[in-house]
């Protein structure tokens, strides 16, 4: 890899570094980490959640009442501030990883850096994984 992308790749890293700190991104993480009750309600709701989705996948009815345990935990994460923190941190950087990858994707395809006409087409090209949503 030439120096030149190596240095700018690391010049992204900090820059991606900085955001999350400036953004309250990491402190949201590193919060929820550090809150055993709020971690363990996450956890356990999205093990619910692949048992649920598991069953659903093999041809299983879900009852109503499993629906509504799920719906009802899910509430109640989402009710807890730290847990909510968190789930918004992880859609920020979701978003983040995203907008990375699609700007990166656009200037391999077009051979040229994208203008905000070319990123506000619907796909960001093959193998982005944003196809799924």
């Amino acid at each position: 890899m030439s120096t030149k992308v190596e240095t700018k790749t690391r010049e992204l890293c900090e820059a991606i570094l900085e955001h999350l700190e400036t953004g309250g991104i990491k402190r949201r993480i590193d919060t929820f980490l550090a809150d055993p009750a709020a971690r363990g309600a996450y956890e356990s709701l999205m093990n619910q959640g692949q048992a649920l989705q598991e069953k659903q996948h093999g041809g299983q009815t879900l009852a109503p009442a499993e629906v509504s345990a799920f719906e009802k935990d899910r509430d109640a994460l989402l009710k807890n501030p730290v847990a909510a923190g968190f789930l918004d941190a992880q859609e920020e950087m979701h978003a983040l990883q995203h907008l990375i990858q699609k700007n990166v994707g656009k200037t391999v395809e077009l051979g040229r850096v994208p203008v905000a006409a070319d990123l506000e087409e619907g796909s960001c090209g093959h193998g982005c994984g944003c196809h799924d949503h």
